[in-house]
């Protein structure tokens, strides 16, 4: 158990949201007067406890200590009561009533839409929660499921709007450094994802996107990132589901508007629900029908609505005492200052110049002007100039030479060069001062072949380096006289020469083998091996006879 200031302990924790952790706590003793709701020892109540970013930026804690009042006096059946704020160190907490419940989010994800007259009554108590916060001055501007708790009432649900406050809170410069805007993209209204002025129209919007997804189970703008729900916002209109009736798809729609203006109050739109639910349930007469058909005429939009207040106050205006100052009056923007005619003293732009440097004459530039010539050079753009084909190196064909023994580089003289300044008495060379005669006789001049230029003096020498030893002169590879090569000419070769030896081959065997004979009696090769055998036994027979 954790102790929050000296009147209540943290026990376990009830969930977890954008803005800090909601736990299960216990009051120690009774809260003092300071508290809405004093409390008695062992009660059990929920705290809500902040981020540390918000609870570390003193100006969302000065805010919070601002909105104490406004949260502990907003009191409804249908809103979670405020009982205390603890501010203790770089703790920031609200202690509230404990409703016992799942919340309207979780109750969707495992049961399923309600009937379009629940989803009515449901919405109705919700809009009576926002008419009697936007009597007193609050816009909630993050309602979403995850927001309502549901509180067992004999049987039935009682819904209960809670996180009063908390985006007002979170709406400060030390939080919407790295947010864009205050709320949940599926629930946001066009007005809020714009950056445009916001007020008591952004609840309703939000009710009306409660409502869809209570009768369909979804959002009606859902997509695979939050820029593209925002998108949908702004341009696209909600389908309508085909277990929505007719007065209630009207109200629907009229709270989706993409203009405040138009949108409903919260409690017209109220009553409205009302209307409808009477209108569409199955034992309704007529009458009732006809007037839920009729809801349209209900829903009037609010002459007054709540504005959001800025994060930044109000400019402050000075009392008009008489004699203080004259409200017809231009506006002095400068004091006058001595000088013919009452004019101001002329802008000095450089400074004079010390005197022994060059530059210091009436008719000479002024070493600043010589720099900021020379940076303006160095950032022109890239001239194009005719350029010999000898000289370029992507037209010209490369040239084998031979070798030649390598020169030993020029040695400078040890120790650095003494410091020469330039003409502008800054140590510029003269070649990067700005000429425009200079540029625009390049720029329109004829074409000439490209100078080699001297490479420009350097101020320090470098140290001398060891002159390498002479390598021997490499002697050029002889080539062969033809230095043509056709790709694949030595497969060819190699086929050519495969070829005429099978010719040459198979007219061999064809001439010097009885192969011909064999064709010409039609003897088999088996046959021909049997007539050898039976030839050569006769020979070895007669061999044999010869001899006795």
């Amino acid at each position: 158990m954790r102790p929050v200031g000296s009147k209540y302990l943290l026990e376990e924790p009830l969930g977890r949201g954008a803005t800090g952790t909601v736990w299960r706590a216990r009051q120690r003793e009774t809260a003092g007067a300071e508290a809405a709701v004093p409390g008695q020892p062992g009660e059990t109540v929920a705290i809500k406890v902040l981020k540390e970013e918000l609870a570390g930026d003193p100006d969302i804690v000065m805010r919070f200590l601002r909105e104490r009042s406004v949260l502990l006096r907003l009191t409804h059946p249908n809103i979670v009561r405020v009982r205390d704020l603890v501010v203790e160190g770089e703790l920031l907490a609200l202690v509230m009533d404990l409703v016992d419940g799942p919340d309207l989010h979780r109750y969707l994800r495992e049961n399923g839409p309600f009937s379009p007259v629940a989803a009515a009554l449901l919405t109705a108590q919700v809009a009576d929660a926002l008419a009697a916060s936007h009597t007193d001055g609050v816009v909630h501007r993050d309602l979403k499921p995850a927001n309502v708790l549901l509180r067992q009432d004999g049987g039935g649900m009682h819904p209960m709007l809670t996180d009063f406050g908390i985006a007002r809170l979170a709406d400060s410069p030390g939080l919407t450094r790295t947010h864009e805007f205050v709320g949940t993209p599926a629930y946001i209204a066009p007005e809020s994802a714009e950056g445009r002025p916001q007020t008591s129209a952004v609840d309703v919007y939000g009710a009306g996107i409660l409502l869809y997804e209570l009768v369909s189970g979804r959002p009606p703008f859902s997509g695979a990132s939050a820029l593209e729900v925002l998108h949908q916002h702004l341009s696209a209109e909600p389908r309508r589901p085909s277990t929505v009736p007719d007065p209630l798809w009207t109200v629907i729609e009229r709270c989706l508007r993409k203009e405040p203006d138009e949108r409903p109050s919260a409690e017209n739109l109220a009553r409205g629900l009302r209307v409808v639910a009477d209108g569409i349930g199955v034992h309704a007469n007529s009458a009732q029908i006809g007037a839920a058909e009729n809801v349209g005429a209900l829903l009037a939009p609010d002459p007054a609505p709540t504005a959001v207040p800025g994060a930044a106050d109000p400019t402050q205006v000075l009392p008009n005492h008489p004699g203080a100052h004259d409200p017809n009056a231009a506006t002095s923007v400068l004091p006058h200052t001595g000088g013919p005619g009452g004019a101001a003293d002329p802008t000095a732009v450089m400074p004079p110049v010390p005197p022994g440097q060059p530059g210091g004459g009436p008719q000479d530039p002024h070493p600043w002007q010589n720099q900021l010539r020379a940076a303006r050079d160095r950032n022109d753009q890239t001239q194009v100039q005719y350029v010999d084909p000898q000289q370029d190196p992507l037209r010209r064909r490369p040239q084998r030479q031979a070798a030649r023994p390598q020169q030993p580089p020029h040695q400078a003289p040890p120790g650095p060069q003494p410091y020469q300044p330039g003409p502008d008495g800054y140590g510029y060379p003269q070649q990067h001062q700005y000429q425009p005669q200079q540029y625009q006789q390049q720029r329109y001049a004829t074409p000439q072949p490209q100078q080699p230029q001297q490479p420009p003096p350097q101020r320090y020498a470098p140290p001398p380096a060891p002159a390498p030893e002479p390598r021997a002169p490499r002697q050029p590879r002889q080539r062969s006289a033809n230095p043509v090569r056709i790709p694949g000419l030595g497969c060819l070769k190699g086929c050519l020469v495969t070829i005429l030896v099978l010719v040459v081959a198979g007219w061999l065997i064809w001439e010097l083998s009885p192969l011909q004979g064999w064709i010409g009696t039609g003897r088999g090769y088996w046959s021909q091996l049997g007539a050898w055998f039976d030839t050569a036994s006769g020979w070895v027979r007669d061999l044999g006879g010869t001899g006795n």
